[in-house]
């Protein structure tokens, strides 16, 4: 890890996107810290909250439908300085707003910038990764996993000396836009127009299978972080100081396999990794849901968080090497299976654990893994082929009409 974390450092270009990755999870974590807060202010209660929260999700697809269109007119590199100061400023306003009208709007803007945001980001890396003919992505998402985990310690340390949340985050996007204005040579030398045509293609079944893969990976996630502290308290009877380390062991071995990732790429193949991760996280919440003591359950979220961390990366450098497909039309049809199962996930385990039980809700996951890793060994897109400059051969040749 230390010899490709090394290698990504001395890349100044790849290390200034990659901070790009870091910062939408810094300010994050200063959000869901600041939620509790902003519920009580606005006397919110658990329902309204919980439906305010999905205009995220609704300007996320309002950006998917743009992404076309903006990307066709702006250069990548202009696009990422200005959209991810622009993003801090909307999460400055939103965790600080006034009323509802103002948090809701802020609600739908921070959805809509951070998805193109998430484009500009991803197709740079998959052009750099070209130009240099090495891996980055995996890495690059492995500083987002760091920065969520940088984000919370944040918070824990400002709270202790009294810093309300909405100084916090002013406090860490002023941070942010100083770096970001610092790397800006960097970041502007991007100057490739990402997207060149006006049709938008409707996915084909490949395509799909990929997206189903995404969708997979970002259902786990959710689940666990939505559903892990409530197992552990609920089915494992564990003591309070016990129920954040389910999520602790899954972010940390995501983020140790994401730094480490596109080296284990590289040698083991694109192909190989999702096929074996997926069944690596399936094992880990068959293990999760058989366990009957926290440390047991607590190896079984490791598991998923190492089957896990590559996926994403891998998919999403998928969806931006499809022949016949640009880098925005790939990641915007992949993504919207992540956005689903995202959305979906964590309610649908909500539901079959209120008829059946937690552990059988959870168990679902176990067979969406498996599926994913046999989508995974038989899509084309997704190869084992060393060359990153190598497109499948496979043609864009099953339109659904």
């Amino acid at each position: 890890m230390i010899h490709n974390i090394t290698s990504f450092i001395k890349t100044r270009t790849a290390l200034a996107v990659g901070f790009l990755f870091a910062t939408s999870s810094l300010i994050f974590g200063i959000w869901v810290a600041a939620i509790p807060g902003i519920k009580s202010r606005m006397h919110f209660s658990d329902g309204s909250l919980g439906l305010s929260l999905l205009l995220s999700p609704l300007g996320a697809i309002t950006g998917m439908l743009l992404s076309t269109r903006v990307f066709s007119k702006v250069p990548v590199g202009k696009w990422m300085v200005g959209g991810y100061i622009a993003m801090g400023c909307i999460m400055i306003a939103q965790i600080n707003s006034a009323n509802r009208i103002m948090f809701w709007t802020c609600l739908y803007c921070y959805g809509l910038i951070s998805f193109l945001n998430g484009v500009s980001s991803n197709a740079t890396v998959n052009l750099l990764e070209k130009k240099h003919n090495r891996l980055y992505m995996s890495t690059c998402h492995g500083m987002y996993s760091l920065g969520g985990a940088v984000s919370a310690g944040i918070a824990a340390l400002l709270f202790l000396i009294h810093i309300p949340p909405g100084i916090q985050i002013i406090l860490v996007v002023l941070f942010i836009a100083t770096i970001i204005l610092m790397n800006k040579a960097y970041l502007l030398s991007n100057t490739e127009i990402i997207h060149s045509r006006s049709q938008v293609k409707l996915p084909s079944l490949t395509i799909l299978g990929i997206s189903f893969i995404c969708m997979v990976s970002f259902m786990a996630e959710g689940c666990v972080a939505d559903w892990s502290a409530i197992y552990f308290k609920e089915v494992l009877h564990a003591p309070k100081a016990m129920l954040s380390l389910g999520y602790a062991g899954f972010s940390v071995a995501m983020t140790f396999g994401r730094l480490n990732g596109d080296t284990m790429i590289t040698k083991l193949g694109s192909k190989n990794m999702v096929v074996y991760g997926a069944l690596l996280a399936a094992s880990g919440f068959l293990v999760v849901v058989t366990a009957y003591l926290p440390f047991i359950a607590i190896i079984g979220y490791v598991m998923i968080g190492l089957g896990s961390c590559t996926i994403v990366p891998i998919v999403f450098r998928a969806s931006a090497n499809i022949p016949g497909v640009t880098t925005v039309e790939g990641f915007a049809m992949v993504t919207t299976g992540g956005l689903v199962g995202f959305l979906t996930g964590p309610s649908v385990i909500g539901f079959i654990s209120e008829h059946a039980g937690l552990s059988k809700g959870l168990s679902l996951l176990i067979l969406m893994c498996s599926l994913s890793a046999y989508v995974a060994y038989r899509n084309p897109f997704i190869t084992n082929k060393k060359n990153i400059a190598e497109a499948p051969a496979v043609a864009y040749d099953e339109q659904l009409y």
